[in-house]
């Protein structure tokens, strides 16, 4: 019998013409908890996107499941403990959006620097009459070239970043779990301790993603080190306690904040919406490109296929899940 495998979302067609050779193919789109709940009982694998939240009252009725595939790095909106006791494999990708993400977090430094989405609203509000007001705030508009650029989080994307901010005249600091010698000899970073990266830092990128230890790791202690200086983070919305940040804004100590991600998303009202000039704020889109989408695609349906064929892919999250169910009683091709 061909496996049954469920997509929560628009997913690229090439992928999903090679996942269908293999196993009958259902989409529900977006779906609510609630209905994702009621239709899961009816598959082998599901493969779902950041958008798309698995927790523990869909994993509970899943009667079927083998294995969850996260069309993303992150795998924060999988219940895996739950997924794990219940013997269900949950895999990532890896690698394939770190170009697509460092550009973006290169691209909304800039823009943070240089006032790109303010004065893009003032144009087309019809205000280029006022542009006076620009030009007599040019003390406040900053050039990357010649900053110290902080990177908390050394992996494929903070290296991919640190690659380009080194190419643009900075200086790279850097902390990450782990001294990363490759990247210290290739842009000459610079490994310090956490707390010193925010010392020591004109620009602070958060490139970590969402664990137990790293939760508010940007705290309102933390953001104290950080006065007079730009925090930008496309990593995930809970490494920042957000009424720490607006605070900061609002009292001129955070020079400036550009983020994709949010504490809570999607977000349909925020008290940074006000600080237009202060704050360049997108909707978790760093790794969305047509490239970057395809080939996450077929990462996400090589992973699903794996463990349907009795294999341990290389970006399994739970490895623990081999001993509650061994791959061989997961394998259907």
């Amino acid at each position: 019998m061909r496996p049954r495998v469920l997509v929560t979302f628009k997913m690229k067609s090439k992928p999903v013409e090679e996942l269908k050779k293999y196993a009958d193919v259902d989409f529900l789109l977006y779906p609510s908890v609630e209905e994702l709940a009621e239709k899961i009982k009816d598959y082998d694998g599901l493969i779902v996107s950041p958008l798309n939240r698995v927790p523990r009252e869909v994993i509970e009725r899943a009667e079927r499941l083998k294995v969850i595939s996260c069309h993303s790095a992150g795998y924060d909106h999988v219940d895996v403990e739950a997924a794990t006791k219940k013997g269900i494999y949950v895999t990532k990708v890896s690698g394939v959006l770190s170009e697509a993400v460092a550009e973006f977090a290169v691209g909304l430094t800039i823009a943070l620097l240089r006032k790109f989405v303010y004065t893009d609203k003032l144009i087309r509000r019809g205000e280029w009459d006022s542009h006076a007001k620009i030009w007599s705030t040019f003390k406040d508009i900053e050039t990357v070239y010649g900053k110290k650029v902080g990177i908390l989080g050394m992996g494929a994307i903070g290296k991919a970043i640190a690659r380009r901010m080194k190419a643009m005249g900075t200086e790279i600091l850097y902390w990450s779990r782990s001294r990363k010698e490759d990247i210290e000899a290739e842009v000459g970073a610079k490994y310090l301790p956490l707390d010193e990266v925010l010392r020591e830092s004109d620009i602070v990128i958060l490139a970590l993603p969402a664990t137990p230890e790293t939760y508010h790791i940007i705290n309102e202690e933390r953001i104290k080190l950080l006065e007079g200086k730009y925090l930008v983070n496309i990593g995930r919305g809970t490494l920042v306690d957000e009424k720490a940040v607006v605070k900061a804004i609002e009292e001129g100590r955070l020079k400036g904040y550009a983020t994709d991600v949010f504490e809570k998303e999607p977000v349909t009202e925020h008290p940074l919406f006000k600080y237009e000039w202060e704050t360049v704020l997108t909707p978790h889109h760093a790794g969305l490109s047509k490239e970057a989408m395809e080939d996450m695609g077929f990462q996400a349906v090589m992973n699903l296929l794996a463990v349907l064929r009795g294999e341990i892919p290389k970006d399994l999250v739970n490895r623990e899940v081999v001993k509650v169910r061994p791959p061989e009683e997961v394998k259907m091709l």
